[in-house]
């Protein structure tokens, strides 16, 4: 069996499934420093390599933003004391209270990483312990770790995308991958926001025998030691040890690891059956050669499926327990039927759309107590992502998403993150108490002026002349999800080839100006989004994108602002987009 799927892999093109262009991105790396969160505090590194183009400087003093002074007009060699601090400005500021770490752990969004050990592709990619090292300095707070025995060495387990032509790595190197992280944190840790240490949360997806198991549990408790969250945290007595389901606090968790454990529900493997047949209708238009290894694939791992989790290993899911609901019963009845006592449900993007949008209201009052895990579906083999919003928006706190690259979902999972250590308070609607309903009913106009960009990177290979520059706006917003999203952008930017005819400034097209405002109207909403591309207008081809951005809405920062943009791989340029957010109810 594993020989037929090697063979079947083998055949596999990676580039074979269409996706827009506007929505990929390149492999993450060590350059990254974008992904969930902690861009701010590396940004920082490079910041002062910002400069505004005379052009800019000069646009300043004409909206009587910066004087001829301040502006250094005369000067191009020096940064002056006022451009300096427009280019040091935040363009977004988190509100103190999105970053309080009092609340119960469900009332957060949590950074969160897919099949955390994987380079590339789903099926025949890379695994690597450094991947994971990768994603948590660009800001994961969840990780999956894939376990399965080595029949090489039964104390040592193994973690790989089981059946396939992915290569494995020890589940030790990743543990102690893990354990250097947090060390690290805990040194470089200052009480400022955006700079303290925080929970990591390692989803277990076991694939060990009980042996096996209890190496996992071995190695962790040996690797991990006292980092490893293995007991409840609040003092003998409290309620909790009486058997409460009272949930502990994201600052109770302190800078721990903390463990998501598997618990598996009667009747599991006629559900999962049942789901896996949806998913082959929804593969349809995949190509025969992909559907039908990913469905060997499918077939051996339900083979082979473990329902037994030894106690050992399960006592250590201290706050969360990962289960696949087999009925309704966890959003339907008060209690989860047959459940444990944290339960978190396991639920991957298809599972969850067939729920939607029947049943979000009450969805969403179940994530308010109880932790949601949303994963993309089997078909995304090529590490396509979900959109995270469309999650957020029924309070999900996991949506686990695909860090191979850096494309639109994990930009936006960038922007809900930004300025924060990977955990964001959830609107009050989707808290313990709310309505579960994020739309207030009122409506809001954005106004966008977009100045114009310094730096605009070149693609390799190319000439700065050969590149017309504008910049494509969209609105994300939870209620456009299902059709086109409000999408603007500004007129494509050439200098004037013979500029002693121009009148004012002509800079180059790294440089250029567009003045421009974009605009929309849409429903007063926290979970508001705007994804900020610099693109080129090439003749007779694809238009490539030259740098990213995406930011929250209720983060903006009011006044002009220098966007520190971002390649494809979520690292540092040198460009800065120069705009002015103005947002106001109707």
């Amino acid at each position: 069996m594993a020989s037929a799927l090697t063979s079947k892999f083998a055949k596999f093109s990676p580039f074979s499934r269409k996706e827009d262009d506007e929505d990929k991105g390149e492999e993450i790396d060590y350059t990254s420093v974008a992904g969930g969160g902690h861009g701010g505090r590396q940004s920082a590194i490079t910041k002062n390599k910002l400069r505004a183009s005379h052009a800019l400087r000069s646009f300043l003093v004409d909206e009587n933003v910066l004087s001829e002074e301040e502006a250094g007009l005369d000067d191009d060699d020096t940064v002056t004391p006022a451009v300096r601090a427009l280019l040091d400005k935040p363009h977004v500021i988190v509100p103190p209270q999105v970053v309080d770490r009092s609340y119960p752990l469900p009332e957060y969004f949590i950074s969160s990483s897919h099949n955390t050990y994987l380079m590339a592709h789903q099926l025949y990619g890379s695994s690597s312990a450094d991947a994971y090292k990768v994603a948590l300095n660009a800001g994961a707070r969840c990780v999956e770790i894939d376990a399965w025995d080595n029949d090489d060495n039964k104390d040592e387990p193994k973690v790989t995308h089981g059946y396939t032509l992915v290569s494995h790595i020890p589940f030790r190197k990743v543990c102690e991958t893990i354990r250097d992280v947090v060390d690290k944190e805990a040194a470089d840790s200052v009480d400022q926001q955006g700079y303290r240490a925080a929970p990591i949360l390692i989803s277990l997806e076991n694939h060990c025998s009980a042996e096996g198991q209890q190496a996992l549990v071995n190695i962790m408790k040996e690797v991990l030691g006292e980092r490893l969250l293995s007991k409840a945290v609040r003092e003998e007595g409290h309620r909790e040890q009486e058997g409460s389901d009272e949930n502990v606090s994201l600052h109770e968790l302190g800078s721990k690891v903390a463990l998501i454990v598997e618990f598996h529900l009667p009747d599991e493997k006629a559900k999962i059956a049942e789901e896996e047949e949806e998913q082959e209708e929804d593969a349809e238009g995949e190509p025969e050669d992909e559907r039908e290894a990913r469905k060997a694939y499918d077939e051996k791992v339900k083979e082979t499926a473990t329902s037994i989790i030894i106690p050992e290993l399960a006592a250590l899911g201290v706050y969360a327990q990962s289960v696949k609901p087999v009925d309704n019963s966890w959003f339907e009845e008060v209690q989860m039927k047959n459940g444990p006592r944290h339960h978190l449900i396991n639920v991957s993007e298809s599972g969850l759309a067939s729920l939607m949008p029947t049943h979000s209201a009450k969805i969403s009052l179940h994530n308010a107590r109880h932790l949601m895990r949303v994963y993309p579906k089997g078909t995304r083999i090529s590490s396509s992502n979900i959109n995270p919003v469309l999650h957020w928006g029924v309070g999900a706190q996991i949506a686990a998403l695909n860090w191979q690259t850096f494309g639109a979902s994990m930009q936006i999972n960038e922007a809900l993150f930004s300025g924060s250590e990977g955990y964001v308070l959830k609107p009050a609607a989707l808290r313990a108490g709310g309505d579960g309903k994020l739309s207030t009913g009122m409506q809001k106009r954005l106004r966008l002026h977009v100045a114009g960009a310094t730096d605009v990177p070149v693609p390799a290979g190319g000439e700065p002349k050969d590149i017309k520059p504008y910049v494509t706006c969209t609105l994300v917003h939870p209620d456009n999800l299902d059709a086109e999203p409000p999408k603007r952008k500004t007129s494509p930017y050439k200098q004037h080839k013979l500029g002693f005819l121009h009148s004012g400034e002509n800079p180059p097209q790294t440089d250029p100006v567009w003045d421009e405002h974009l605009e929309w109207e849409y429903e007063d909403n926290d979970l508001a989004f705007l994804r900020i591309l610099i693109k080129s207008d090439d003749s007779f081809a694809r238009n490539p994108i030259l740098t990213a951005g995406a930011v929250r809405l209720m983060y903006v920062n009011s006044g002009w602002s220098f966007i520190r943009m971002l390649d494809l791989k979520g690292g540092e340029t040198q460009c800065s987009l120069l705009v002015k957010f103005d947002i106001e109810y109707l």
